[in-house]
């Protein structure tokens, strides 16, 4: 997301603190996701919400004719305002309603002090995805209908997981739009440890860090963004000695896998 994009987002993320007290807060976030589906499949209905062509009041004017009975007055408020913001295309509208309806769900764990619980699950299962073909076939197939995904969300996470990561995940399964899982999983937690000024840090070790090394890890990385920093730690052999750490789009590589590879493409150069 770039250019009108991303600053419209910004500007509607940043007002969400302010209604977080407001009643129905926490039940908005099933509906703006709910809206993002119907969306996401009627590209008439995007394109019609994000034509920056048409004056605001007639993009809001259509997003209250097509919502406005279904949707709680909270949930309609912030519908017109993704109606009334900027959008470089349809797909950033989409993807913006996705990501609103999200952060209402971590504000609201926030508040009820759950949120860590449900970092900790949307990690579990993303690694899960990583490590099965099978699971990562099943939601990409597009022969499998998308509420068919939605279910198969729900008998994997729903026994033991909360109700706001079943949520996300059912609502991420049955709307991939093109993205891989592991990725679409990626964007919640990122979202998530955004709700509390922090940054997650993927790390990638051959052995298990012991509490020590943690805690310096993430005492340098912290240091090194600016921003307190939050490690998944993920065992991997294939790292063979030191430690790979992701943060967005940035690897930092200290394995000797990484070195090994270095040192050959160096030989056969």
């Amino acid at each position: 997301m770039l250019g009108s994009s991303r600053l419209s987002l910004a500007a509607l993320q940043a007002s969400l603190d302010d209604r977080r007290s407001e009643p129905g807060f926490a039940a908005m976030s099933g509906e703006l996701l709910a809206v993002a589906r119907i969306l996401g499949e009627q590209k008439s209905l995007r394109n019609a919400l994000a034509d920056a062509g048409q004056p605001v009041q007639v993009r809001t004017g259509i997003a209250t004719s097509l919502f406005g009975s279904q949707l709680s007055p909270l949930a309609m408020a912030v519908l017109s305002d993704v109606a009334a913001a900027r959008w470089s295309n349809d797909a950033d509208l989409v993807e913006a309603l996705e990501q609103i309806g999200a952060q209402v769900a971590f504000i609201s764990a926030d508040t009820d002090g759950t949120l860590d619980r449900i970092e900790n699950e949307l990690f579990t299962f993303g690694r899960a995805v990583e490590q099965s073909p099978e699971l990562q076939l099943a939601l990409t197939d597009p022969a499998v209908a998308s509420d068919r995904k939605g279910e198969l969300i729900r008998n994997l996470v729903g026994p033991t997981g909360t109700p706001t990561t079943t949520a996300l995940l059912t609502h991420m399964a049955a709307n991939l739009r093109n993205r891989r899982p592991a990725a679409a999983i990626g964007s919640l937690s990122t979202l998530a440890s955004a709700q509390r000024n922090q940054t997650v840090a993927e790390v990638r070790s051959a052995i298990t860090l012991n509490d020590d090394q943690n805690t310096r890890l993430a005492a340098a990385l912290t240091s090194m963004m600016g921003r307190q920093v939050r490690l998944n730690v993920v065992v991997d052999p294939d790292v063979l000695g030191g430690i790979v750490v992701r943060i967005g789009d940035d690897v930092i590589d200290g394995s000797i896998a990484s070195r090994l590879d270095q040192a050959r493409r160096a030989i056969l150069a």
